[in-house]
């Protein structure tokens, strides 16, 4: 796993409403998100900032990366110790604050993942690899804020 890895993305604007950006509510805020080989992500801003509900902003996005994260990572974990996981579903909050110095800035991110592992297998290691996941979760661990993991797991029903 050792290395350097390069991610390559192109963000296209398509938000020009023929006028540019000549004044703050002369423009749109949607965007297509590209890679080669990929299907294409509709962006656009938070409501909050004249952007389009129906499609993802980079709040959920970054939300998104660090659930998506750390279930890859738990997966694999539950995989090499015996584990094994059945379904898995994460409904993962985040707080962004606003001030008038910084801007706006995530304060922090919960991961709130619900598992269920095969009957008889040992529930307790399936709690715990959740902090093992969170401590390699290579998004957890590029963010300046606070990344809370409420797990629950429980077995799957007969």
């Amino acid at each position: 796993m050792k290395g350097e890895h390069h991610y390559q993305v192109a963000v296209t604007w398509q938000g020009n409403l023929g006028a540019g950006t000549e004044d703050y509510r002369a423009y749109g805020r949607d965007h297509l998100i590209g890679a080669a080989g990929k299907a294409d992500i509709a962006g656009s801003a938070d409501p909050a900032f004249r952007g389009d509900a129906t499609r993802w902003n980079p709040e959920d996005l970054l939300v998104a990366s660090l659930s998506a994260c750390h279930k890859l990572w738990y997966l694999h974990l539950c995989a090499t110790s015996g584990i094994s996981v059945l379904a898995y579903q994460d409904n993962a909050v985040g707080v962004m604050r606003e001030d008038a110095a910084r801007g706006g800035f995530f304060t922090s991110v919960t991961l709130r993942p619900q598992v269920t592992v095969r009957d008889g297998d040992d529930l307790q290691l399936a709690q715990q690899l959740h902090e093992k996941a969170h401590h390699l979760c290579f998004i957890a661990n590029s963010v300046n804020f606070p990344v809370a993991c409420e797990p629950q797991a429980e077995y799957a029903t007969r």
